[in-house]
């Protein structure tokens, strides 16, 4: 369920301005969580996603004002996350939820004592964020969002609404290890599919604009934009220009599809968050992060904008229609 905008915002605010006096004068103690987030507050996919955390929250029993203070952080620039991450470790919350690797870097390398749930980080260990998957064993465990190998799915995806494709712009953020992985698993299958993969490493609105308009000039090209912060912030900039250049292109998650985009290949973008608060609540009521595995999505979904096949003049296979979890008409 999606909360309105003001009703979110409100909801954040009397978390964070709880006053000292009423929370002394419940029954219950006054439990802290913090979360950081690499998003705008206003950003209507993260209000979805911050708001489902908080929905299952109250159903495990936690009451925002009554027996729990949620801490938000939001920062939209890369440079004011690590500030945003020692102004929450210093809160000494009792457990914070990071949300993407850009997150967790900062918070980790704040505190190695507070209890951190991470969503959408792919590779914890790789990371260096766990020991293991199975046993973290430290003070950070959560959820993963996808293996490496999901993006050579994407390109397979890709050439088969489009068999004419024999170029490919990869859309990666360069600062993101993520990036590289997706890339690198892309590579792996790209030449049995007869297409050249061109990395696209920006950051900023100016730079994808550019990027694409270039690559586009050329005919037989297509997009694939990997899973990053970066990709979901620009979602709508990403969507405008692949329609305007007629470029077919393949998302990591369906809110792009449903934004216009052509398809997507991927996990539940809300429910790892819906499952974090599990967790959140099982540290809150004593267990450690240490003892508590890593887990993986259980499902992934293709989804394909019939509308906007139509409108780039491609004809979906039947065998692909077949296969999909979801078609927008």
């Amino acid at each position: 369920m999606t909360l309105r905008r003001r009703e979110f915002i409100t909801l954040l605010g009397g978390a964070a301005a709880w006053p000292l006096a009423a929370r002394a004068q419940q029954a219950e103690r006054m439990r802290r969580i913090g979360v950081l987030t690499f998003a705008a507050a206003d950003d209507p996919e993260y209000q979805t996603r911050i708001g489902a955390f908080l929905q299952a929250l109250g159903q495990s029993g936690w009451s925002i004002g009554r027996n729990v203070a949620v801490d938000t952080r939001w920062p939209t620039a890369a440079t004011d996350i690590r500030r945003h991450a020692a102004e929450l470790v210093a809160l000494t919350p009792d457990v914070i939820l990071a949300t993407g690797g850009v997150t967790l870097e900062p918070l980790q390398q704040a505190t190695r004592n507070l209890p951190i749930v991470f969503v959408n980080v792919a590779d914890p260990v790789g990371g260096g964020f766990v020991e293991s998957l199975a046993r973290p064993g430290g003070n950070i465990t959560g959820f993963t969002p996808y293996e490496y190998s999901i993006s050579a799915k994407w390109l397979e995806l890709l050439k088969q609404v489009s068999p004419r494709l024999t170029r490919a712009a990869v859309l990666r953020d360069r600062a993101s290890s993520d990036g590289i992985g997706q890339f690198a698993a892309m590579q792996g299958v790209a030449p049995s599919l007869g297409v050249v993969l061109s990395p696209v490493d920006v950051r900023e609105a100016g730079e994808i604009e550019r990027a694409i308009t270039t690559f586009a000039r050329a005919s037989d090209s297509g997009l694939v934009v990997t899973a990053s912060g970066l990709a979901i912030r620009h979602r709508d900039l990403i969507v405008t220009l692949a329609a305007r250049h007629q470029l077919p292109a393949v998302y990591p998650f369906r809110f792009f599809v449903t934004a216009g985009g052509l398809m997507s290949y991927g996990p539940d973008s809300v429910d790892p968050y819906r499952r974090a608060a599990g967790y959140v609540d099982r540290i809150l009521k004593g267990e450690k992060s240490a003892d508590l595995p890593v887990q993986a999505p259980t499902k992934y979904e293709t989804v394909i904008n019939l509308k906007t096949a139509r409108a780039l003049g491609l004809d979906v296979p039947p065998t692909l229609l077949a296969t999909t979890d979801d078609i927008i008409e």
